[in-house]
C-alpha cells in the first residue's frame, strides 16, 4: 500500500497556544524568548544530510566544516555527497580531507546502506512514520536515535519528536521548572507528554532556554555539536 506524504512543519501557532495552555511555566520562558521560525521546505539529499552528521560528531561546528567542505569537493564536480561519491574516493582521499578512520567506516556503510535501499530516498522519507525512519537509519553505522531525531526536526518538520537523550533538552526543562537535577531521559519521556503533539516545539525553546539562562562567556571555547544541534 503506498503511503500518503507526510507533510513537513506544522502549524506554529497552534503548537504555540496548545503549550501554553498545557505548561504555564513553559509558556512563561516562550513569552520571554518570542517567537521562533524554521524553514522546513529547504530541499536536501539524505545521503548527503547524513553525511555531514557524520562528519560532525565530536567536533566543533568550524573544524566540521573544513572537514566536510574537503569532502565535499573530492565528490564528483564538488556537489553533494553521495553515496557513489564516497564509493569514488579511496581512504586515503578521505583521511587527507582529515576524516578519521571510524568515520571512514560509517561513510562507506551509509553508501553501501544507501545502495541496498536501506537508506531511504527523499520520496519514501517524506512518507515514513517517525519510528519507521527512526528503525531503518539506525541501521547505518555512526547513526544512532538522536541523529535521526534531528533529521526528523530540523529538515522534515515533524511536530513531535522529543529528544529525550539530549542534554540540552533535560536541562531546559530542569530550568524551567526548577528540577533539583536534570531528569533522566526515561523520566522527560513521561513528563514531556504534556507538550504532545507539539514536543518538537517545545523542545526548541528548551534549547533556547538554556542559551538564555546561560550566556556564553567572552573567549569561551566553542563546544562540540552536531550539524544540526
Amino acid at each position: 500500500m503506498i503511503q500518503k506524504m507526510i507533510p513537513r512543519g506544522f502549524d506554529v501557532e497552534a503548537a504555540v497556544a496548545h503549550l501554553a495552555k498545557r505548561d504555564r511555566k513553559l509558556a512563561t520562558w516562550m513569552r520571554r524568548i518570542g517567537p521562533l521560525e524554521h524553514d522546513f521546505s529547504v530541499r536536501f539529499d539524505p545521503v548527503d544530510a547524513l553525511a555531514r552528521s557524520i562528519l560532525y560528531q565530536q567536533l566543533s561546528g568550524k573544524a566540521a566544516a573544513t572537514i566536510t567542505e574537503r569532502v565535499r569537493r573530492r565528490m564528483p564536480r564538488g556537489g553533494r555527497i553521495s553515496a557513489r561519491g564516497i564509493d569514488a574516493v579511496d581512504d586515503v582521499g578521505l583521511r587527507t580531507a582529515g576524516v578519521s578512520r571510524n568515520k571512514i567506516a560509517a561513510l562507506r556503510d551509509l553508501a553501501a546502506k544507501a545502495q541496498a535501499g536501506i537508506v531511504p530516498t527523499i520520496a519514501r522519507l517524506d512518507r515514513m512514520p517517525d519510528q519507521d525512519l527512526i528503525d531503518h537509519l539506525v541501521q547505518v553505522r555512526g547513526i544512532g536515535r538522536w541523529t535521526v531525531e534531528m533529521l526528523l526536526m530540523f529538515r522534515l518538520g515533524r511536530p513531535d519528536v522529543l529528544p529525550v537523550d539530549d542534554l540540552g533538552i533535560r536541562k531546559g526543562a530542569q530550568i524551567v521548572h526548577r528540577m533539583p537535577a536534570m531528569p533522566a531521559p526515561r523520566d522527560l519521556r513521561e513528563f514531556g507528554e504534556r507538550w504532545g503533539p507539539y514536543r518538537t516545539l517545545a523542545s526548541f525553546y528548551l534549547w533556547k532556554i538554556v542559551e538564555a539562562a546561560n550566556p556564553p562567556k567572552p573567549g569561551a571555547k566553542p563546544v562540540k555539536r552536531s550539524q544540526v544541534d
